[in-house]
């Protein structure tokens, strides 16, 4: 197997820990994206990292409420009984905090008939995705829809004890909206002398 780009005889030549595995930006409106290891021992090989950074940038087609929910799949799972989640959330007046027992990447994800041209932004964080555990995750995510505005932070758990091989991310009404962007990162093992 040859080695990455990023790796020149054995050693990493790249100064930063994390690495650029694929990005999606949407010129139509789309069910979903979904980022599947290439499992070649190239960048897209997600065996080769120890945690997973998605930056997202995303809306939601639906015209039918400013607001709706944001679900992940795992290895092509979209059983409730595989996932948990803790919500924080507050919109500078109220504050909730609740358990998940389902697939919520994030709450809160901005409808079409929203403030126009304001996407939901949200960083999430695979943790220990090819250890023998189940994998847990957290997000940080901010939108601001109609006249209101929400931030929220999650904590989810996959409870899998699988490499995470796949993750799939769609509306829970409606398809993605054009222009909606997600990137995901390679978070690499630290390698020092």
């Amino acid at each position: 197997m040859a080695d990455p780009s990023y790796i020149v005889d054995g050693v990493l030549t790249d100064p930063e820990a994390w690495v650029a595995v694929a990005s999606t930006t949407l010129t139509t409106d789309t069910a979903y994206i979904t980022f599947t290891s290439t499992d070649d021992g190239q960048v897209g090989d997600f065996s080769q990292y120890m945690d997973l950074v998605m930056i997202c940038y995303v809306r939601s087609g639906d015209s039918g409420a400013n607001e709706r929910i944001c679900y992940l799949s795992i290895n092509g799972s979209s059983s409730n009984a595989d996932y948990e989640v803790q919500q924080l959330k507050g919109n500078g007046t109220t504050a909730s905090a609740n358990l998940e027992t389902s697939h919520v990447l994030f709450p809160v994800l901005i409808g079409d008939n929203s403030t126009a041209n304001a996407f939901c932004a949200a960083i999430a964080t695979f943790f220990d995705v090819n250890s023998g555990k189940f994998k847990a995750w957290v997000v940080q995510s901010a939108s601001n829809y109609a006249t209101a505005g929400e931030v929220c932070l999650s904590a989810g758990t996959f409870l899998k004890q699988e490499p995470i091989t796949s993750i799939k991310v769609w509306p829970s009404s409606g398809d993605l909206k054009d222009k909606s962007r997600i990137d995901l990162f390679g978070v690499l093992p630290r390698m020092v002398a």
